[in-house]
């Protein structure tokens, strides 16, 4: 046999038989030489067209009808159109099966780069890290969006379309606080969502009817005020998620809107770890396609040019501007979880002293691919980088802190730079950039004025001075309000409890069918 006939493909053309070819090849590495542990792949070819439509609709293959997602979708295809926005070359679903969508517009190489790194890298983390494990349900996704995408659609027939649209825009408006932060008793079942959301909902509307009746209706309004500890625990306050409370509380809600609060839920809890892990699910999937990529190659199975095709495409993804560079905007999570991906590999393989003195555990252990597998299962981004950002590393990208405290002095200070004095700092300051308690708003339903005007109370705990957009607050807050009935405040206080803002918002007269 020649090395013509070992190849998986000549030139840039592919048919669906290359891509079996491919898949297949790429397999035996993954799974063989990397000991990847995957949920079974189904790969789809799309054109841009449907490529910018799984875009406009957060990438899922399954979603109910909105307005936004319309409006995505014309922005984006004017900017492609017009040359001002490149499309990615896959989409992945985080499913069983793990779904890659393909671009058909892609060369061979660049599919069998795709493949390489979605199917088996994205895949991958998707199946093994413990978050993922915790919050989403890759068997019962696809059915619940189903599910999600017929029960709108039937809210629109027998209720009206604008009225699910002010539902939806409320709750997608809310949808980063509608998040559980910390994992319960029990995980994730998105099938036993589905079957169960008939029975719930008429048993917490009974539930719920039965708080609200302790409400006094008359003027002997001091005689029947419930006892603050009380009514705090009945409506299970202190309470961060604000669609779980709204879903569950609010006093005029109809039942097919709670089950859509409930949707929009689910949906934001599958997506919650992908927030956590963009530099490590990044960083994964590029290691793993990098290493996949030169296996095949040095098997003979892509020629030279294509691996230089290759390389050209995964430079590209790597890039990571300078910081007086114009493109700057932060760190590439492509560029420093593949950077961190190899530093592991060279601390376990070709430890130096100072390697063995900041990573006595795996320096020198020999296995890099043990080691990397055990980090991608327990870790996400803030404690991957914590752990294991390197004085080597932070050396190469020439990291350095800045300071910049108005209230303590003018201008910026440089307080930590890459030397012995300032690593740790470095590294802890990165960190805590990726860390969700750090950068989300600390929102929570603090207090319901039950016997007074029913006013719902929210409090914005501020970290190191900093509030809320005023305008985006004010928004937000209507939202919340037209899906409460009542007042909503929002007050906005620093550690020591001192009120530095408070919002108020009334709501708006919407007429909603039953």
């Amino acid at each position: 046999m020649t090395a013509t006939d070992e190849l998986l493909f000549q030139g840039a053309d592919w048919d669906f038989r290359t891509l079996q070819r491919i898949c297949d090849a790429c397999e035996q590495v993954a799974r063989d030489e990397l000991k990847l542990d995957v949920y079974p792949n189904q790969i789809e070819v799309i054109t841009a067209e449907q490529m910018l439509d799984a875009y406009s609709s957060v990438g899922m293959p399954l979603f109910y009808k909105h307005w936004s997602f319309g409006k995505h979708f014309a922005f984006q295809e004017a900017s492609y159109r017009k040359g001002l926005m490149g499309l990615a070359y896959e989409i992945v679903i985080n499913s069983s099966p793990c779904i890659s969508y393909l671009m058909e517009e892609n060369t061979a190489t660049m599919q069998t780069l795709v493949i390489a790194h979605a199917a088996f890298g994205h895949n991958h983390f998707f199946k093994n890290n413990y978050l993922f494990k915790q919050w989403t349900d890759a068997d019962g996704i696809l059915d619940y969006l189903e599910f999600a995408k017929r029960y709108v659609a039937h809210c629109e027939e027998r209720h009206g379309r604008l009225a699910v649209e002010h539902t939806l825009d409320a709750a997608h408006a809310l949808m980063s606080h509608g998040i559980d932060r910390y994992p319960g008793k029990k995980s994730l079942d998105l099938r036993a969502e589905e079957k169960r959301a008939g029975r719930r909902r008429a048993h917490e509307e009974s539930a719920f009817n039965d708080l609200w009746r302790t409400v006094p209706t008359g003027p002997a309004k001091s005689n029947a005020i419930l006892d603050v500890e009380r009514r705090r625990q009945m409506l299970g306050l202190p309470q961060e998620n604000l669609l779980y409370f709204l879903e569950k509380t609010a006093p005029r809600l109809k039942p097919w809107q709670r089950e859509i609060l409930r949707i929009v839920r689910n949906i934001a809890q599958y997506f919650y770890p992908q927030s956590q892990t963009k530099v490590m699910n990044e960083g994964t999937a590029t290691y793993v396609h990098y290493r996949i990529m030169s296996r095949l190659h040095e098997q003979g199975r892509l020629t030279d040019g294509n691996f230089l095709e290759f390389l050209q495409s995964h430079t590209n993804v790597v890039f990571q501007p300078e910081f007086d560079d114009p493109r700057f905007s932060g760190f590439n999570p492509y560029a420093l979880g593949f950077a961190m991906m190899q530093d592991i590999e060279r601390i376990v393989t070709n430890p130096e002293a100072e390697d063995r003195e900041w990573f006595p555990d795996i320096a020198g252990t020999g296995d890099p691919m043990a080691v990397l597998r055990d980090i991608w299962a327990n870790y996400r981004d803030e404690s991957f980088i914590s752990q294991y950002m390197s004085p080597r590393l932070m050396r190469h990208f020439r990291l350095f802190h800045l300071h910049d405290d108005p209230e303590e002095r003018a201008g910026i200070l440089v307080d930590a730079i890459h030397n012995e004095r300032g690593y740790r700092r470095l590294r802890r300051e990165l960190a805590r950039q990726y860390d969700v308690g750090f950068i989300d708003p600390n929102i929570e339903v603090v207090d319901v004025d039950l016997a007074g005007d029913r006013r719902l109370m929210l409090r914005h705990t501020v970290v190191k001075g900093a509030q809320l957009s005023e305008a985006d607050t004010k928004r937000v807050l209507q939202h919340l309000a037209d899906l409460w009935s009542y007042d909503v405040s929002l007050v906005e206080a620093d550690a020591s409890g001192t009120t530095l803002k408070e919002y108020v918002a009334h709501p708006r007269n919407i007429a909603v069918a039953a």
